[in-house]
């Protein structure tokens, strides 16, 4: 083993991260197996090669908008392939006007993994539950959710059927339709975004939203923390933790928020008045 991981790391040029994955060892015993056969070990374990200046200059932009649009693929993945630098693609692909993907646990573009065609006829038609879609197409139950709500698709609260709640275009919609909810925005200079398409792509860059603005919409509003992303392109998530370090009560998850009672209380009233 000392032999091969001196090999893979002198003559391949592989970092002493990816001997490790490779021989199935740590990278501390890689690098203590470098040190005992006299090998020079780099600082940050770095034994790549350095590419080439100029490396990679052949390669379109749209092919690597390509790889990394179409493809999902990262920065680091298209530099294997190319041989251009990690950094060189990042530049590249601002040049060519492509907007980058956040980074962190809630990545908010990285959530739509799921061709929308086949979620909607495994989840809404076929009414699967979600952690089967997620099991079938080897992805999180999380994912599935999340590609449904990105498309405007009714999810469900939980049992086969598929529920008659409102779709995301349809809740967006009422959003923005709302009194409360349109004086706030008002105030504050939010923009309208329209509905459709997913969040990320409503929202390439989330808008500002602070501890006073998040609490106004989830108290003085009524709306909830989904709510507030849909308005604002902030992930739930980060709207939840916001509302608890401004002291917020957070409202029991699995009831209806006061904007959905008094949207539902509108239509009521509306097919009442139409029957009549």
């Amino acid at each position: 083993m000392p032999e091969r991981a001196a090999h893979l790391y002198t003559c391949q040029g592989l970092s002493t991260y990816r001997v490790a994955a490779t021989v199935g060892i740590s990278r501390q015993r890689v690098t203590r197996m470098l040190h005992r056969a006299g090998v020079s070990v780099k600082p940050k374990g770095s034994g790549r090669r350095r590419l080439p200046r100029g490396a990679g200059a052949r390669v379109p932009d749209p092919l690597l908008a390509d790889l990394y649009l179409r493809y999902r693929l990262t920065c680091a993945q298209i530099s294997e392939l190319t041989q251009i630098p990690a950094r060189t693609i990042q530049d590249r692909l601002r040049a060519y006007g492509v907007q980058l993907r956040t980074r962190g646990r809630y990545n908010r573009e990285d959530r739509l993994a799921i061709e929308p065609d086949i979620l909607t006829d495994m989840y809404l038609h076929a009414g699967l539950p979600s952690g089967e879609v997620g099991r079938i197409l080897g992805v999180s139950r999380r994912v599935v959710l999340r590609t449904a709500h990105d498309e405007g698709l009714p999810v469900r609260m939980g049992g086969p059927a598929p529920s008659h709640g409102p779709t995301e275009i349809e809740l967006i919609t009422a959003l923005y339709a709302d009194p409360d909810v349109q004086h706030v925005l008002t105030r504050h200079g939010l923009p309208v975004v329209p509905a459709g398409g997913p969040i990320w792509q409503r929202f390439p860059v989330p808008v500002q939203l602070g501890p006073d603005l998040a609490q106004e919409l989830y108290e003085s509003c009524g709306i909830g923390v989904h709510h507030i992303e849909l308005l604002t392109g902030q992930p739930a998530d980060s709207v939840r933790k916001l509302l608890h370090a401004a002291g917020v009560v957070l409202r029991p998850a699995g009831g209806r928020s006061p904007f959905l009672r008094r949207w539902r209380t509108s239509q009521t009233m509306v097919q009442l008045a139409q029957e009549v």
